[in-house]
């Protein structure tokens, strides 16, 4: 599972989609809401499964979402045959716009949180997302709805740990419009939590890029209007 689109609703009592790959950039933002009370809604839009391991991905992706206290009814797991995950693999900006309108409409979201056009590792799956979220905003402009993405930074930030913190709390500062706010991870603990959950992906390699990742200490948000999308 590898990819991510969250919604979410502003009452405490009100959606994403992903895997290890786009839990390991969101959970600064999962965290945030959580404890503000926000009620969250996770839609993966993919098993994971280009390895053949779909169902084990699934079943650690509950498992992750339960660490970081999202309960395992908010969470949707799609596998749609045309929307299998890998690089080279483009998934229907069409489709994805309708199933994440289908989520919105069966649990009244008023806010959608998901990547930008880089999709922070430059992934095509995440990349489609975001333009699927686009595509929803144009085609459905009377809906009164938030878009907010996630802001890709440069390698050097992207692997500075909490070091980016200070940076990107400046930068969102200067966007006094409040368009862009940045989150910070007050219970990073929870967050090496969840991702340990994906065992079959926890190896060496990715403890270390969780250690190291800026994205585990914060995210930095920008609100996402369809002129600019």
């Amino acid at each position: 599972m590898d990819h991510f689109s969250l919604q979410s609703s502003h009452s405490p009592s009100h959606p994403f989609r992903q895997t290890f790959h786009a839990q390991r950039f969101f959970t600064p933002t999962i965290n945030f809401l959580t404890s503000k009370g926000h009620n969250i809604q996770i839609l993966c839009l993919s098993t994971g499964g280009a390895e053949g391991k779909g169902n084990i991905r699934k079943r650690e992706l509950f498992q992750a979402c339960v660490a970081l206290k999202v309960p395992m009814q908010q969470v949707k797991i799609v596998d749609h045959p045309d929307l299998q995950d890998g690089f080279g693999k483009v998934w229907n900006r069409s489709l994805l716009a309708k199933i994440i309108e289908e989520e919105i409409t069966n649990c009244s979201i008023d806010m959608i949180i998901t990547f930008d056009c880089y999709g922070v590792s430059g992934h095509c799956n995440h990349r489609d997302v975001h333009y699927g979220v686009c595509k929803l905003l144009h085609d459905t402009l009377q809906r009164d709805i938030e878009v907010w993405e996630l802001v890709s930074t440069n390698i050097l930030r992207k692997y500075s740990g909490p070091v980016d913190i200070w940076l990107s709390i400046f930068l969102a500062m200067l966007h006094s419009n409040g368009t862009m706010h940045c989150l910070v991870n007050e219970n990073s603990r929870r967050s090496f939590k969840a991702m340990a959950q994906h065992s079959s992906q926890w190896v060496w390699f990715r403890k270390l890029f969780v250690a190291l990742s800026s994205y585990t200490y914060m995210n930095t948000l920008r609100k996402v209007c369809s002129q600019n999308c």
